[in-house]
């Protein structure tokens, strides 16, 4: 283990859990991991084992690529501005901002943020899988779930014209400085990034190039520590953000992704019945593997960074470790 910052509050098996830990990543050749372990709504545990590259061991403020989860965040900057009474949630996006692609498709004018934070678009993931590279509508807005992260980024476009300040700026201004934030960018920083963030690796230990993004993606590629993920969920659970009724919007089903999940707005819901659900978001690219979850009820949650294309192999014992039944329960609605 590199450096492990713990705030254990009387934890039993300490030692045990950790041994655990190095032997389930040593198992499973998972290079780094960044824990957040969060109870009764405060964040109790930050550990972080393995190393940064082939030369440094991590420590416990290593910055991480969090792919997908970046959603999250680019959701609550936007339902942040739907609070205030700055941006409609059904208000169509064309007012703002066309993408070229679909302008003669008279569709566009039906997309909304509700429908881009529930993934309900018709867009594909990525325009770049269409043999074309062009961006276009698979099925009627509004229709059905499809996650897309181009849907993410059209959202972006929209309310960087409409406020004419970028992602970052928004973010930061909404989110990061509000919650202390202070490691998290959508943006590359060498000089406050280099010395701290995480090699990604293939399943044969072959390292990845770092993503340096210079304009923010809403969809991909934030830079952020465990402990600012961690407190953004925390954040998110005690709901510092929003207004009472958009925080039940943004927890509420607004299209169905498969048995017992849902999308609601930027986050997954799982319906764990008795009335409970969990929020969640995970995230995958080359060299990259996260999850973040949290349980609105017993104000419990997880974050789990990995640096590895498979880093998901670890996803189910940590949930289980953690979370207990309640994590057998979602590792179960996840591989029906």
């Amino acid at each position: 283990m590199s450096d492990v910052l713990s705030y254990n509050h009387g934890e039993p098996n300490k030692t045990k859990i950790t041994d655990d830990l190095e032997q389930l990543l040593k198992d499973n050749n998972i290079p780094t991991l960044g824990l957040g372990v969060i109870e009764d709504g405060k964040l109790t545990q930050i550990k972080v084992y393995g190393k940064l590259n082939d030369k440094t061991s991590a420590s416990y403020n290593s910055l991480f690529n969090v792919a997908s989860l970046t959603k999250p965040v680019t959701a609550m900057t936007v339902l942040r501005l739907v609070s205030l009474g700055k941006w409609n949630l059904d208000e169509p996006l064309y007012k703002y901002f066309t993408d070229p692609d679909i302008a003669k498709d008279s569709r566009h004018k039906k997309l909304t943020t509700r429908m881009i934070l529930s993934h309900q678009t018709g867009f594909p993931n990525w325009r770049w899988m269409h043999n074309d590279n062009k961006l276009n509508f698979e099925f009627e807005p509004g229709t059905k779930y499809q996650y897309s992260g181009e849907g993410f980024e059209y959202l972006r476009k929209a309310i960087e014209k409409k406020f004419n300040k970028t992602l970052e700026e928004l973010a930061k201004e909404y989110v990061f400085q509000p919650l202390g934030m202070n490691d998290t960018s959508y943006i590359w920083n060498a000089k406050k990034q280099a010395d701290r963030i995480v090699i990604g690796y293939d399943k044969n230990g072959k390292p990845y190039d770092i993503v340096k993004n210079k304009t923010a993606s809403a969809a991909d590629d934030l830079m952020t520590s465990v402990e600012d993920y961690s407190q953004f969920l925390i954040a998110v659970m005690k709901n510092e953000l929003l207004s009472p009724d958009v925080f039940e919007t943004m927890k509420t089903k607004q299209v169905k992704s498969k048995e017992n999940k849902y999308f609601g707005l930027g986050f997954e819901i799982y319906d764990l019945g008795n009335d409970e659900i969990a929020l969640s978001h995970g995230g995958a690219d080359k060299g990259v593997n996260t999850f973040a979850i949290i349980l609105p009820k017993t104000k419990q949650g997880l974050v789990i960074f990995t640096n590895v294309d498979d880093g998901y192999k670890i996803y189910e014992s940590i949930m289980n470790q953690y979370l207990g039944e309640k994590g057998k329960r979602i590792v179960e609605i996840e591989t029906k």
